[in-house]
């Protein structure tokens, strides 16, 4: 496969049922105009993947997915500073964040946490970062989403101590059974990408088995985590396709079942319009 390294992966068949990619880069894939989003999101639509929500890392990509949330009805957004960018994280930064924030269709606050494998931002500043974005989720009144890598007690511990806001969802989940256990009984929603895939996942597959349906998201975190069998190449929201049918494999439940609940949550988590309602659309621009 070494030679198709930078081709992305096929289009597969659509879905019965359309879901949400939960956490997606569509600057990092590419995008850079209305066109090219509308452009990417009709691949999605192709599989299934009828809606995505767009994250954003830093100031310019917040600025950015807060506007992409308006040029197509199928794309919403997610604005916080990441935390390998908290190393200087100035009262001016938090001001443009939280004005993002409070648009209509930034539907959450994030990514934002901690990371213990890259060593770019103190674990301070992290801490108070992450500490900061807890109190604007709940004082907008939106999800908090969040990234932990290698931090898991960390995480929790932050949570607990400052008051979690009424959602939380762990992007890209990456913890073991016992921590998934700990999240799910804190009401708490875990979301998980292509790594779930991944022939040495055998720890997050066993998270995966205590998670109920009903606490469960799915998302590509493009364009990285591309699922198996095309670990490697460029990843795209359409690729959610492929990870919904390992995860209705890996539960063993039809892939209908899945896709419609994992559906329902993201319109509960993100407050999203019911695919019933009608063209699925969002809360103005």
């Amino acid at each position: 496969m070494a030679d198709r390294e930078g081709e992305r992966p096929p289009i597969p068949e659509a879905l019965p049922v359309p879901i949400v990619d939960a956490h997606t880069h569509l600057d990092a894939c590419g995008a850079k105009t209305a066109a090219d989003v509308v452009e990417m999101v009709d691949r999605a639509a192709a599989a299934g993947v009828g809606r995505v929500v767009t994250v954003a890392d830093d100031l310019a990509a917040a600025q950015w997915a807060a506007r992409a949330a308006t040029w197509d009805p199928r794309v919403f957004a997610a604005v916080a500073v990441h935390p390998t960018r908290t190393a200087a994280f100035t009262d001016a930064d938090r001001g443009l964040v939280e004005e993002l924030g409070r648009r209509p269709r930034v539907v959450a606050i994030g990514e934002t946490g901690l990371d213990y494998y890259w060593d770019y931002s103190p674990p301070e500043a992290q801490h108070e970062a992450f500490r900061w974005h807890i109190d604007l989720a709940k004082r907008v009144g939106k999800p908090l989403m969040i990234h932990d890598r290698d931090a898991h007690e960390d995480i929790y511990r932050i949570l607990l101590e400052e008051g979690p806001p009424e959602k939380v969802v762990f992007h890209c989940f990456s913890g073991d059974a016992e921590f998934a256990r700990r999240c799910v009984d804190h009401g708490w929603v875990l979301s998980l990408a292509g790594t779930v895939t991944f022939r040495n996942a055998k720890a997050l597959r066993d998270a995966l088995a205590v998670i109920p349906n009903c606490q469960l998201l799915v998302e590509t975190d493009a364009p990285f985590l591309t699922p198996h069998p095309f670990r490697g190449r460029p990843n795209e929201p359409y690729c959610a396709a492929y990870t919904l049918r390992a995860l209705a494999q890996f539960k063993g439940v039809s892939v209908e079942t899945l896709g419609a609940e994992v559906a329902a949550n993201a319109e509960r988590v993100f407050d999203l319009p019911r695919t019933t309602d009608g063209e699925p659309g969002g809360r103005g621009a």
